[in-house]
């Protein structure tokens, strides 16, 4: 077992900013009131021994600036919970924009919105050297939403560099049957698609519908609207962006279901975008169905969470399985881990079941 997790990332987003400052934070906490960690070790491995050796964003307020300060910059509007993460030495490198960046977002304030850097852009021969020279044993994909081009750009140089990839947006890579393929010939541990947060709106919709189930009432209706002021909302008002995303939602919610209640009965989606909310993100909950004697009955919930430090409570847990199975020597993707934090992986289970894969993965129990 290395002492650290080298960590490359795509993306330094609010997500990003989260992780990173998680890092150090739980650095800091040690073992003492230990709070907000579905594990502190994961194979001896804990939040602080993950170390980032790369980076690529395409924000000019954040290319060429240390990790450290990058994570700070506009637009990126999440809490700030660890406000001195120290220097990384690591600079942030211009990405590949591909379709990285909607059209749209040229029209808000730069405040607001991305602000292209006009700097030469990696190519996939660099990105693969660069993950080559750093040792990074792990990328993590933070592109936006509906960036198709670019997720399987960052996962081809994966692939290229024998490192593993995390998927945690939700273009179908590690649930894709092709892809997955190649990356467990080439024997390379990957895991997704699209994370999903520690307690978001999919695992809570998810576990309400579980409850209908178990208690025997039928679900005839339900929808999940999302919103909040975070580029990932600005981004996703282009809806030819949010095909794969709503069908990754859609289906995490609906695979509990051991029936077809019909397409037109569930709406599951980002909404809208409110500046003002930054990196909070409201959901609004609502399932309809019949109990005993088909007596109708409803429940709405609604859930108000900082987006960003959500997410990076699932990642943590990912990354550190990941490195894991490379230290078993394990390739392909790694269903028990994808199960518990991603929307869209390449096999769905009941949380309570992923829960305990995950557990019997950890103690070697299971292979993946």
């Amino acid at each position: 077992m290395s002492e650290k997790i080298r960590v490359a990332i795509a993306g330094v987003g609010n997500c990003a900013s989260s992780l990173v400052q998680g890092i150090y934070y739980y650095a800091k906490k040690g073992t003492v009131d230990v709070s907000g960690l579905m594990h502190e070790e994961i194979g001896g491995y804990k939040p602080w021994d993950i170390e980032v050796v790369a980076a690529w964003d395409i924000d000019e307020r954040k290319v060429g600036r240390d990790v450290s300060e990058a994570i700070y910059s506009q637009p990126n509007c999440t809490a700030v919970f660890e406000p001195k993460v120290p220097r990384t030495g690591v600079k942030v490198r211009m990405g590949k924009i591909l379709d990285g960046l909607a059209q749209h977002m040229k029209d808000y304030p730069p405040e607001r919105s991305f602000v292209p850097a006009q700097e030469k852009e990696d190519e996939l021969e660099d990105v693969v050297r660069v993950l080559k020279e750093t040792d990074a044993e792990v990328l993590i994909n933070y592109v936006p939403v509906g960036a198709e081009e670019s997720a399987r750009f960052y996962a081809q140089a994966c692939l290229e560099a024998g490192v593993s990839f995390i998927n945690a947006m939700p273009t179908f890579i590690v649930s894709d049957t092709e892809w997955a393929k190649r990356f467990e010939e080439a024997g390379i541990p990957v895991v997704g698609d699209d994370i999903k947060s520690q307690v978001g709106a999919t695992i809570v919709h998810r576990t309400l519908v579980q409850l209908f189930v178990d208690r025997g009432v039928k679900v005839e209706r339900t929808y999940q609207l999302n919103f909040g002021g975070n580029t990932d909302f600005l981004n996703m008002l282009e809806r030819s962006r949010l095909a794969t995303k709503k069908v990754s939602k859609t289906q995490a919610v609906t695979s509990v279901l051991p029936y077809d209640i019909g397409w037109e009965n569930v709406h599951i989606g980002p909404s809208d975008w409110v500046p003002w909310l930054k990196d909070r993100k409201l959901a609004y909950i609502r399932m309809e169905g019949k109990l005993f004697g088909d007596v109708p009955m409803y429940a709405e919930l609604k859930l108000d969470v900082e987006d960003s430090p959500n997410s990076a409570g699932s990642m943590i847990e990912a990354v550190r399985c990941v490195k894991l199975a490379r230290d078993r020597g394990i390739g392909g993707a790694l269903y028990s881990i994808s199960a518990y934090t991603m929307k869209h992986p390449p096999i769905q289970y009941p949380d309570w079941q992923a829960k305990r894969m995950v557990e019997e993965f950890i103690k070697g129990e299971r292979e993946r």
